[in-house]
Parts: C-alpha cells; structure tokens; sequence
C-alpha cells in the first residue's frame, strides 16, 4: 500500500482528534456563497518524510491530477512566471490582476536575480549551478517570502521555502510551508515538490533522495471534516511506478509529457468541496 495514504490518515487522524479548534476567533476565511466564517481544525508543526528512492508519494485514497499538479510546478520552478495564461490549468484565474498576473508572487520571485559570490543570478539557476559544484554546501536553498514585495503578491506564498542537501549521491529536500488546507492541497504539494528533487537530481547527476514535508499550520475546514472521514476509510492501492524521461538533462528541457505515473490506481475522486476564500 502507498505511504503517502499511510502518513496522510495519520496525519489527518490526529488533526481531528486532537486539534486546536478556532471556533471562538475571528478568523479570515470565509465560504463562499453564505460568507460564514471558515473554522478550522489544526496541528502545528507537522513533519512528514517521504522516502522518494523506495516510492513516489501518491495519495491513492483519490486520484491527485499529476499533470496539472506538474505544470504548475513548471510555470513556478522552470518558466518563473506569474501570468495565468502561461497555465494549462485554470486554477490561479481568481487571483490574477487585472493584467492577468498573480503579482511579484511564485514564479516571480524564483526569476529575480541576486548577486552571488559566482555571478548575478536566480534562484533556481543558483540551486542548479550549487548542486553541480558545490554540492557539499548547506546554503542551497530557495526563498519565496520576500517581505518587501508581500503587499504586491496576489497570494503570499504558502509553500514558501525549499532547502536541498546532498548526502552522498543522494538530493533530498525540506519543503517549508506556513498554511496548508489538507483536503486540497496536502498530495498535490507533495506531488510536485517529490518530482522537482527527481529533476533536480537527474540533471545534477545524482539520485532522489528523501523529501521532509514540514507544515507549520496543518488545518481541516469545518464543512471539510466529513469529507476527510470517509476519504480515510476508503481502501488504499500500491503506490505508482514513477517514469522520468532519463535523456533530459537540462532543467529547462522538461515537459509535462515526460513525466508517467505507471498503474496508478485510486478510489474516485473528490468533488463537489466547499471552498473558503
């Protein structure tokens, strides 16, 4: 069975049973349609490992949509953009300006250069240039939460940080992220972010190694809960062999179609989520 499902019940378990409640608060979400205030439930500080050389962590609880979830990763990581239309998904449409971007957010700041001790700049080309020849360094890192430029973004970012280690042959990571709605957004962050140390390691000559999911504000929606609980009781599935076309070699040259999630198998699919905003 998928680990990804294992650690996802578990995860999602403890939020139920033992989580701060913030009924009582005045919070900022609301729902859509009657504007009721969005409560939550939630764990602080959750930490989860994904061992990406035994498995790719796919939740097979319901289908994740892996090639949305790669071409977002794309537009952020590889083209640095933030204009929606650069997105085969329609899933940033309610966040763009009215010049069709999403502000100095994401993408945006992955394209911004900075003086480094080898040259002017991004941080992207920075990892990819670290990793081929500094590989022993604990500086390679990203950043997306720039405070200067906050009140520019359309959405401050959630996944905000990545820190890369190689140890050995092995990339592993350390996904920071400040806010995350479990329901929605939990396996498709670790979707992208498990493929983006397996494009990193293949252009840079080493091995995926371990993703390390840290999550400082873990929360389930009130109108979510019931969703949540039969989602964890539905039967679980093998994890899907994951496919990476082995002759890119360029970060750039990547293209949604040279990823494949062989035998993926998962129960139907989620609809019909309330959504707070």
């Amino acid at each position: 069975m998928s680990k990804a499902d294992d650690l996802f019940v578990t995860m999602c378990r403890d939020i139920l049973d033992n989580g701060y409640s913030s009924v009582g608060q005045d919070v900022r979400a609301k729902w859509a349609g009657d504007g009721a205030s969005a409560h939550t439930k939630k764990r602080f500080g959750i930490v989860n490992r994904y061992d990406l050389a035994g498995e790719f962590p796919a939740l097979t609880l319901r289908p994740t949509p892996m090639k949305n979830a790669i071409d977002e990763l794309l537009w952020i990581w590889q083209k640095k953009s933030n204009r929606v239309a650069d997105l085969r998904s329609r899933i940033w449409d309610a966040w763009a300006d009215e010049e069709g971007t999403i502000g100095k957010a994401y993408g945006y700041q992955l394209g911004r250069k900075y003086v480094f001790d080898h040259g002017i700049t991004d941080q992207v080309d920075n990892v990819l240039w670290q990793l081929k020849n500094r590989p022993a360094s604990r500086r390679i890192l990203t950043n997306l939460f720039n405070f200067e430029d906050l009140h520019e973004m359309g959405l401050e970012p959630c996944a905000y940080s990545v820190t890369f280690n190689v140890t050995g042959d092995r990339l592993n990571a350390i996904l920071n992220q400040r806010s995350q709605d479990v329901l929605v957004a939990n396996n498709w962050n670790v979707a992208q972010y498990a493929v983006l140390v397996h494009m990193m390691a293949q252009v840079s000559g080493l091995k995926a190694g371990e993703l390390v999911h840290v999550i400082a504000d873990a929360h389930i929606y009130d109108r979510h809960e019931a969703i949540i609980e039969e989602l964890i009781a539905r039967p679980r599935y093998p994890a899907p062999v994951f496919r990476m076309n082995p002759d890119v070699e360029d970060f750039y040259a990547f293209k949604v179609e040279d990823f494949e999630f062989e035998n993926y198998q998962a129960g139907p699919q989620v609809t019909g989520i309330p959504v707070a905003v």
